[in-house]
């Protein structure tokens, strides 16, 4: 077995340098080659890491959270194992733990912090029990794939049932998470906002969890953060928002987010307010795992969004920020986050239909397009697979696109005509090769 196990690390290791040397991403490629060779190598390697298993799980924000709470693990001295790239289904988990093994088949890890794509739990938990999961929201994503939001739900029960020690670590102002932790029965810590930051929010927005899922009444809430997030309760069961451990609070977005937690200040350089969930996400499942985060704000301070999140280049002259987008909440966020930006700017949004985006694209007429009428957006162009349903898409809010098929074309054609301040907004699989273009273009 030992054997087996170093011949499949060997070999994904070669594969995975072949496919950087050709352009190609190849983590996916490199763990479905280990995991044919040695089925059991997955389980083989976990089970070699010294301390704990970190699992980030939710419809959004799962990379972005991930990685902090990578670079906070790493921040309190210990090494530890990562899928920086979010490749997040079996493959990309068992590939994380290959590639990080040496060739003589040990890992040297203290922590592992995967990210896994929901409905892949359930073939990997077989292989691990982690010892925290982190769960970050839950919204409606590739009817296709998923179905509706109960498919998922029942998935990450069922694998919550798999690791029935396993501490959740959940988004308590998210009703459908939190419905899904206090079900599960698995131990459970809460991270939320309990004040209300915004004076109002749009009526037209799509809201998921509007029905309590213990007794199927409305639920009440005292105000929303976006989506079904914010502070609910139930008028006919005992189901109510959950006490929450950790709190954020004194919000403030004027010069980036800052916020208070457990009478810490934390302040970050980002944009968005989806991303103050993702930063106390990663900081509750570090505290709770008993990490001090002395350095957190050096932590903060030096991250950078990696992988087509909120990722930022400079091309002669124009700042591009590329973005992933690829459902209705998420891409909602997205706008808001482009709206923030005060500054004249040009939009590129890119979709495609692909497998892993999802074949049924009619999630688009549930995102709140008619906001990109506002004076400061100077020019939208729709490019991808499916630009001309983007382009009947925009129609429909009277807003005037311009179609250009061609990513790159696209992009050459906004930096050459453009107000330099550039958004690109892509779903899932558009992301990988427009992130190549933009690095590529801005090394030259």
């Amino acid at each position: 077995m030992r054997v087996r196990r170093l011949i499949a690390i060997w070999a994904a290791k070669l594969v995975s340098t072949g496919c950087k040397l050709s352009g190609r991403q190849g983590v996916t490629f490199a763990g479905k080659i280990a995991l044919k060779i040695d089925p059991k190598i997955l389980g083989d390697l976990a089970s070699q890491v010294r301390e704990k298993i970190f699992v980030v799980c939710g419809t959004n924000g799962k990379t972005t959270t991930n990685n902090l709470l990578c670079a906070a693990v790493e921040s309190e001295g210990k090494k530890l194992v990562c899928n920086h790239t979010g490749s997040n289904m079996l493959a990309g988990v068992a590939a994380a733990f290959v590639l990080a093994a040496k060739n003589n088949g040990k890992l040297d890890a203290d922590y592992a912090c995967i990210e896994i794509d929901e409905a892949s739990t359930l073939r990997t938990f077989p292989h691990f029990k982690p010892d925290f999961m982190v769960l970050t929201n839950l919204f409606r994503d590739q009817l296709d794939r998923y179905g509706e939001i109960d498919t998922t739900m029942d998935m990450l029960k069922r694998a919550m049932q798999m690791a029935p020690d396993m501490t959740v670590i959940v988004n308590g102002d998210d009703a459908l998470s939190s419905y899904l932790a206090m079900e599960s029965h698995n131990p459970y810590k809460t991270y939320g906002i309990t004040e209300q930051v915004f004076e109002s929010h749009s009526e037209h927005e799509i809201r998921e969890g509007r029905f309590c899922k213990k007794c199927g009444a409305r639920l009440e809430y005292e105000f929303y953060h976006y989506s079904q997030i914010g502070k609910y309760d139930c008028p006919n069961c005992d189901f109510t928002r959950p006490p929450i451990d950790f709190e954020a609070s004194a919000i403030d977005m004027t010069d980036g987010l800052q916020f208070d937690v457990e009478g810490r200040h934390i302040a970050a350089n980002y944009r968005g307010f989806y991303n103050i969930y993702n930063i106390l996400a990663a900081y509750s499942a570090a505290r709770t795992a008993g990490m001090k985060l002395e350095n957190f704000d050096q932590v903060l301070q030096s991250f950078h969004p990696q992988n087509g999140r909120m990722e930022h280049f400079e091309i002669n002259g124009t700042e591009v920020l590329l973005n992933l987008a690829k459902n209705p909440a998420g891409f909602n966020q997205n706008i808001s986050a482009v709206m923030e930006d005060e500054k004249e700017k040009d939009i590129i949004i890119v979709i495609n239909d692909n497998a892993q985006d999802g074949t049924d694209i009619s999630w688009l007429w549930d995102v709140d397009f008619d906001r990109f009428s506002d004076p400061s957006i100077r020019s939208v162009t729709v490019s991808g697979i499916r630009c001309e349903d983007m382009r009947l898409r925009m129609k429909y809010v009277d807003i005037e696109s311009e179609l250009i098929a061609d990513v790159k074309s696209a992009i050459e054609a906004r930096i050459g005509d453009g107000c330099k301040n550039l958004y690109v907004l892509v779903n899932y699989t558009a992301l990988f090769s427009t992130r190549n273009l933009l690095a590529e273009m801005q090394k030259k």
